[in-house]
């Protein structure tokens, strides 16, 4: 594990270190493509999870909760809406989990969940985004 990480978890209290390392260790595990650090990422301290240059997933611990970013799910209605009623005692954001002890966040889900996500290439999706920009915006100057 990177050292960053390991000292990042440390400083977490007790009841956190397992859960903590545990969904850590799936999403490395699920996800080749992405590379963990610790570095600020929305105000606070994470491990942040890139892939191709992008965030992809970020993993925190705050004062009252813990979070798990995941940008798929930020695009995506289908894996939104799935894994809100699979984790239906974590509380969902637009882009985020937030939970507060292992029984909201089933490890079993997690994986499935991280497993979906690993499929989706954000640089890819960034791309198309930026193409279908680039056409209407040709159009509109050709009309």
């Amino acid at each position: 594990m990177d050292p960053t990480v390991v000292q990042y978890i440390a400083k977490q209290s007790l009841d956190r270190h397992r859960l903590l390392t545990d969904i850590h260790s799936i999403i490395v595990q699920q996800d080749k493509t992405v590379s963990p650090t610790v570095e600020p990422m929305m105000g606070k301290e994470m491990i942040v999870y890139k892939a191709k240059g992008f965030i992809k997933y970020g993993l925190a611990s705050v004062k009252n909760y813990m979070s798990l970013h995941i940008m798929p799910i930020y695009g995506s209605t289908v894996l939104f809406t799935k894994y809100k009623s699979l984790l239906h005692k974590a509380n969902f954001q637009k882009g985020c989990i937030n939970f507060s002890k292992a029984d909201d966040m089933p490890l079993d889900i997690v994986k499935e969940l991280l497993i979906d996500s690993s499929k989706i290439d954000l640089l890819k999706i960034r791309e198309n985004y930026l193409m279908g920009k680039k056409s209407k915006g040709k159009a509109k100057t050709s009309t």
